[in-house]
């Protein structure tokens, strides 16, 4: 049966309230988590999940509403989902906009006060307009791994405060973690820096790698907008042809949570004017890879798009990423 905005709002409370009136303890984010378990978070991208995993390790125990290849910015909650963010010590959603239709149900949840919005914290200054969105940033913050640093710093906190006789256990995963994004992202600058300046022009899906073009000097062009809810004309396709032939771009990539029929139409529109156009590769944009995977992890996932985005581009690459564990380079 279809449930209203209303309908949810109202199954979360009933959910809320009977687990608290068990003795579940979900009142609220108190600072205090249930004695002698695993704090239960409920996370809603894979990105925030995964990061949630590595920080708070065996103190925490993590699920993510969105597995691989589910876009974020059509996403509404199920039933099942509103049972797990109520009966989470912890939610932790990105923030930004990037859950646009869960806004609604998040105000609501947040009265409760165990939602922390991990991107929010991010200094605004940092943060990119879009002409397509406006009065909001762009939220694809975790295609840098600097910004990614900030939102880390978030997660700990927040876990620390659930758990603060285990802030010396998290703090130091914490500064485990960012080292591993510092590595990832010096790995980053070296193989991105060897694809020559005029191939860096990178073609995708949605508007979704702003910030990693930002970070690396990388022109980056998308059929859609920022959010995959926007439709793509014909106008803006027609534009995007030209622009591959003439500046004959020969690489563009799909994404794993994007229908590729757009990018189909570019690279036929390209090839009836001359010019031949190849899929330089599947990026991951709003999911990680598969579960259980190297690309099902941040760090696998960011390494696997610069690998396959150099090697398209006619960079130099090592043999299956940064620490030779992905699936296939390029």
């Amino acid at each position: 049966m279809f449930l209203t905005r209303r309908g949810f709002i109202q199954q979360a409370a009933m959910a809320a309230g009977g687990l608290m009136a068990g003795g579940g303890g979900v009142a609220g984010f108190s600072g205090t988590a249930r004695a002698a378990t695993q704090l239960t978070v409920s996370a809603t991208t894979g990105m925030i999940a995964d990061t949630a995993s590595v920080i708070g390790g065996n103190l925490v125990s993590v699920s993510s509403l969105m597995g691989p290849g589910v876009d974020p910015h059509g996403y509404r909650q199920t039933r099942s989902d509103i049972v797990a963010m109520a009966r989470a010590d912890l939610v932790l959603r990105h923030g930004l906009y990037l859950e646009a239709q869960m806004e609604a149900f998040f105000e609501d949840l947040s009265r409760k006060g165990k939602v922390v919005a991990v991107a929010d914290t991010i200094d605004p200054s940092l943060l990119l307009s879009h002409e397509d969105y406006p009065g909001r940033y762009d939220p694809h913050v975790w295609m840098d791994p600097e910004l990614w640093k900030t939102v880390s710093t978030t997660i700990a906190s927040a876990l620390k405060t659930a758990q603060p006789d285990q802030a010396e256990g998290i703090e130091e995963r914490l500064a485990a973690f960012t080292g591993e994004l510092d590595a990832l992202d010096a790995y980053s600058r070296q193989v991105l820096g060897s694809v020559p300046e005029n191939a860096r022009v990178l073609v995708t899906a949605h508007d979704a790698f702003s910030y990693f073009g930002r970070a690396y000097g990388f022109e980056v062009l998308g059929i859609q907008g920022i959010s995959t809810e926007s439709e793509a004309g014909l106008a803006r396709i027609a534009e995007l042809v030209g622009t591959l032939v003439e500046r004959k771009i020969g690489a563009v990539f799909v994404e794993s949570s994007v229908p590729d029929r757009n990018m189909k139409a570019l690279i036929e529109g390209a090839a009836a004017k001359g010019h031949k156009v190849a899929i330089g590769g599947e990026l991951f944009s709003d999911a990680m890879g598969q579960s259980g995977t190297y690309e099902g992890t941040y760090l696998g996932m960011i390494d696997h798009n610069v690998t396959t985005i150099a090697a398209a581009l006619g960079g130099t690459v090592p043999d299956r990423g940064r620490l030779g564990q992905l699936q296939a380079a390029g």
